[in-house]
């Protein structure tokens, strides 16, 4: 049978995560949506991968197999990928939002100059996909924010930090106000991530800078064209202070918050892999360029 290496992916994730709900935040995808993406993969090869228990997922004979050859499998098709675009002279690289890129256009301009040769590729991901390309093997690095679900997975290097504020209606009574103190916004309608995002959301939320006060949610969106329009309609949302450079809309206003910590902003890239001077040239540039900005 003819198989979507991101079935592999999913197979993977969960093989050595032992479990749908780690290999599902590893992912960025729901647990029913991996059920069906597993089972999509034992029909298509005729076998039972996994026995499913309340203790977890445990491999089958057939699924040992499997596992046994499915990560040089991906290893060499993501070699593949990455020599084609080493031939193509491609660099890609991902981000999530325009505050974190920051100067990273100029940098590019700059490398582009010095290597006319090659092309540099910004490719942004919604929010449903915290690393921004990295997990699924779209880029070969990424501008995050931290923390994000899998992080470990990736060599991150932290670039700056950069303070959070919130996004109000601009009829809400703290509108007015120069700063909000984080606790007068523990009963409002939060926008949110999908669950799915894992650590990302709750970092979103600040679930840990709520002294144990329930998160309410109002929305869950993944663009930033819903996450403005949700705020519009009654919502509330965390976002970095570059926000209120690069996000604007006439029923939304940004604000200053004390009680909540900072956004921090890293390069991460995938580990273990050689070395490519060209890739390195652009990341170490970008790199120096943010860290002093």
């Amino acid at each position: 049978m003819d198989v979507d290496l991101r079935l592999l992916r999913y197979f993977a994730a969960v093989a050595e995560e032992g479990s749908l709900t780690g290999a599902a935040e590893r992912l960025f995808v729901s647990q029913p949506a991996l059920t069906k993406r597993i089972r999509r993969l034992e029909d298509g090869l005729g076998v039972r991968l996994f026995a499913r228990s309340r203790s977890g997922m445990a491999l089958t004979e057939a699924g040992r197999e499997l596992a046994s050859r499915v990560p040089a499998l991906l290893d060499a098709w993501d070699e593949a990928v990455r020599a084609t675009g080493r031939a193509a002279r491609v660099l890609r690289l991902g981000f999530l939002d325009a505050g974190a890129v920051g100067a990273v256009p100029e940098v590019i301009a700059d490398f582009r100059r010095a290597r006319p040769e090659w092309r540099v590729e910004l490719r942004q991901s919604d929010w449903s996909d915290p690393s921004a390309g990295l997990a699924r093997g779209e880029v070969d690095a990424a501008l995050v924010r931290l923390p994000f679900p899998g992080q470990r997975r990736w060599a991150v290097r932290e670039l700056f930090t950069e303070d959070r504020g919130v996004l109000l209606p601009a009829r809400h009574p703290l509108a007015h106000r120069e700063t909000v103190e984080f606790r007068e916004l523990w009963d409002e309608p939060f926008v949110s991530a999908g669950a799915e995002t894992g650590a990302w959301r709750e970092h979103w939320l600040a679930t840990e800078e709520r002294a144990g006060h329930p998160v309410r949610i109002g929305a869950v969106t993944s663009r930033p064209d819903e996450w403005l329009g949700a705020v519009a309609g009654g919502c509330v949302a965390l976002a970095p202070a570059s926000a209120a450079r690069f996000h604007s809309h006439p029923d939304v206003v940004f604000r200053p918050v004390r009680g909540v910590s900072p956004s921090r902003v890293g390069l991460a890239r995938p580990r273990g892999r050689t070395r490519e001077p060209v890739l390195d040239q652009l990341l170490e540039a970008i790199a120096r360029r943010l860290s002093r900005s």
